[in-house]
Formats: C-alpha cells, structure tokens, sequence
C-alpha cells in the first residue's frame, strides 16, 4: 500500500503553499487560491484546501496534529531552523526529543510542522 495524498484545511492557500515550496521542496501541481496541489519526491500529494471551501471560519487540528519533514541531519535541521528565523518565522531553537533532534512551529495557513533528524 502506498499513501497517494493528504488533505489539510488552511486559512490561506497561496501563502502555505508558497511556504512549502520555498522551505520544503514540495514542487507545484497546479490549483488556484482555494486549492493547490503539491508533490514530493516519492510522488505523494499534499493538498491544500482553504478552510471556507469546507465551510469552516477556522482552521481547528488537535493539539498534537502536525506534518513532519525528516531531514537528512541534525546540522540540516540547524540549518533550516537559521533560516527560517532569518526569514522571519518565530521559531523555538533545535530540542532532543522522543529520540531525534526536533523544533515545531506554526506554519502559513494555521498548521503546525515538525523539522527533525
């Protein structure tokens, strides 16, 4: 069984989409500002959908809910976490935690994302 696609409800479509292909090498698979469909390496889809579409006011994921992105390294989690607080992104520094080297934080469009090695 392969996973072909993952839907997650966002506040605003252009901005994490934008976000993700800048920071996460997710290429672009068309879409407009209501929808957009991105790809990653292995083929999997990611789509974002603003949350009005389903007739939400907001965006609500449990607590725990998150999309995590696997680095290659720690020193590549370092990295991005530079980045990301030089680009702007209110980012907590690099943890050990359960086992790998990890940050959270809130994403464009209202979701949280896990970087880890």
């Amino acid at each position: 069984m392969k996973l072909n696609h993952l839907n997650l409800s966002v506040t605003d479509v252009t901005a994490a989409r934008s976000f993700l292909q800048t920071y996460f090498g997710l290429q672009d698979g068309g879409g407009n500002s209501n929808i957009a469909f991105l790809r990653d390496d292995n083929g999997m889809v990611l789509t974002l959908t603003h949350m009005k579409v389903g007739g939400e006011t907001e965006v609500r994921y449990p607590a725990t809910f998150h999309v995590g992105f696997i680095q290659e390294s720690e020193a590549r989690v370092d990295e991005l976490n530079r980045r990301l607080k030089d680009d702007g992104f209110d980012v907590p520094p690099p943890s050990r935690q359960h086992g790998s080297w990890t940050f959270y934080f809130q994403a464009p469009g209202g979701f949280t994302i896990e970087v880890l090695a």
